[in-house]
């Protein structure tokens, strides 16, 4: 499929869409389909989004790699370990750590969605996008739809923040980033029309919601602990609607990132009604999870404004699920 094609798909609105949870592009293995719906990064529109770097002023995005300490969903905590060579003259170090556990990228094999089979009635095996298998992904020979993909081109474009936290604190609204706290779409068009935000194609989308300053500063270790022994955590996250579904597609954003451990809200009043498995494993757009939003706020607020230059690197995985951020914005 060529990039006019594709980029045409994605111009449709999302009431037009044929099937408006299986936007699939590509042949399987091809660039297009790895890449998903950051192919709407073309070089022209990363060449627009450079124009938000004004001042050369960066804010790195990236929590420490041992958050979370006490993760939940029994991921494995990180390890890094320094290695003597030559007698000490030199060092090494080792890594062992889940990307998932700090801020990462959810790719495009992490997520999966019902199968839909001939005559509307769905399969028992989940897919992912374009219909990839489970023993594609546990085939370690085969890299469809593998992490790679977004690593050879990056993820660069213009960011806009949306600072729901700085926002709620200001209205007066109190909520704890651990419970079903949601973050409603008639809110964010009301921080979007109060900072002058407007959304252009390609825009990379930040929430912040506050989970990382409430890990940091409110919660000590007993409570951290709490958390990942609970068998049904909560998080706070962003409502999931039809029209908030509708709003991510028809707004043309090519990912999504937030400092929220899950992006929707957790757990789902809708299992049928996923952001997930829309924007993952139904438009391959890439979703970030606990990003550190917290400089990046402060220099918003500093400047007055609330867009600016974005770029991460991916790790360069073959048949990888995820990846740490490795994110940076530039003002």
């Amino acid at each position: 499929m060529t990039e006019q094609n594709v980029t045409s798909l994605f111009d449709t609105p999302y009431d037009a869409l044929p099937d408006k949870k299986r936007v699939w592009q590509g042949t399987p293995g091809s660039r297009e389909e790895g890449l998903g719906k950051l192919a709407i990064l073309t070089p022209d529109v990363v060449a627009r989004a450079a124009a938000e770097i004004r001042t050369g002023r960066r804010v790195c995005l990236n929590w420490e790699l041992t958050k979370l300490e006490t993760a939940g969903f029994n991921r494995k905590a990180c390890e890094h370990n320094i290695v003597p060579l030559l007698e000490g003259v030199i060092y090494d170090d080792t890594y062992n750590f889940n990307p998932q556990q700090s801020s990462q990228w959810d790719g495009l094999r992490h997520f999966s969605m019902p199968n839909p089979a001939e005559g509307g009635k769905e399969r028992t095996e989940r897919v992912f996008y374009g219909g990839t298998t489970i023993a594609e992904i546990m085939d370690r020979s085969n890299t469809r739809i593998g992490i790679h993909h977004w690593a050879k081109e990056g993820i660069a474009g213009r960011g806009v923040l949306i600072d729901y936290a700085w926002w709620a604190e200001r209205k007066g609204i109190q909520y704890s980033s651990f419970s079903k706290h949601e973050v409603k779409l008639s809110e964010i068009k009301e921080i979007a029309k109060e900072c002058n935000i407007e959304f252009r194609k390609g825009d990379i989308l930040f929430v912040r919601i506050g989970i990382t300053r409430e890990w940091d500063t409110k919660m000590n270790e007993e409570d951290k602990k709490a958390y990942a022994a609970n068998p049904t955590p909560e998080h706070a996250g962003l409502e999931v609607t039809e029209d908030m579904i509708r709003w991510h597609w028809d707004s043309g954003f090519a990912a999504v990132a937030g400092d929220s451990i899950g992006w929707e809200v957790y757990p789902p009043k809708d299992v049928k009604l996923l952001l997930h498995e829309y924007l993952l494993a139904g438009w391959g757009m890439p979703i970030g999870e606990l990003f550190d939003l917290e400089s990046l706020s402060k220099v918003c607020q500093e400047l007055g404004r609330w867009s600016f230059f974005v770029s991460s690197t991916p790790f360069n995985m073959p048949g990888g699920v995820s990846s740490a951020s490795n994110c940076m914005a530039i003002f």
